[in-house]
């Protein structure tokens, strides 16, 4: 079901989990509408945008864990192929961006923690930096969101970056992708392709 991806060098990916706004992004981002559907789980296989001159395209991954009326067999299917891309292609990706919503992210993680189980936005968020690409988190949806550095603190702690917050800007944030309001992600995704040395791909942040 992978097998789409345009045979280019240099890559940006999206991954969270389902209904956090990847979509949303990918559109504010790239400029483009894709099949988004009113409920979560619609994107089942990667949206990909691509520029041939630049050797360049940008992926939204399918939204993983719970969604409404997907069976659980389905659910984890979608989650292993996503890991199983990101491996894939981990030496082509300039940075991976994990979007949370920033009004439940907290919640979900501490629901999800325990002995035997590491939240899949914790084990996401590892999992690049062990494939060693740097990881911008998108914490969307920050406009519901009233206790704003504190809910960013928390985030960064079980993230295992001490807070404060604001000195993880090239790896934490805070957006509105529906307000159009992408500028912090903008420029961290910007300090990663610098640091890969493709100011070239500027443009298209």
């Amino acid at each position: 079901m992978f097998e789409t991806r345009p045979d280019r060098d240099a890559e940006v990916v999206l991954v969270g989990r389902s209904n956090v706004g990847k979509s949303t992004l990918m559109r504010e981002i790239t400029g483009h509408s894709f099949d988004t559907g009113g409920s979560p789980g619609v994107t089942t296989k990667p949206n990909h945008y691509d520029w041939a001159a630049e050797d360049f395209v940008i992926t939204d991954l399918p939204g993983f864990g719970f969604m409404a009326g997907v069976p659980e067999d389905v659910r984890e299917r979608i989650k292993t192929d996503v890991v199983r891309y990101v491996e894939a292609n981990a030496e082509r990706i300039l940075v991976g961006v994990l979007v949370v919503d920033g009004k439940s992210v907290v919640d979900i993680i501490d629901r999800h923690s325990g002995p035997d189980e590491i939240p899949h936005d914790v084990e996401l968020f590892g999992f690049f930096e062990e494939l060693g690409v740097p990881v911008v988190v998108a914490v969307n949806k920050m406009d519901k969101v009233d206790d704003r550095d504190e809910r960013l603190d928390a985030l960064a702690e079980r993230l295992g970056l001490y807070p404060p917050w604001q000195q993880f800007e090239e790896t934490l944030a805070p957006i509105s992708a529906k307000r159009g309001s992408i500028e912090p992600l903008e420029a961290a995704v910007r300090h990663h392709l610098h640091e890969a040395g493709r100011d070239d791909l500027f443009k298209f942040f």
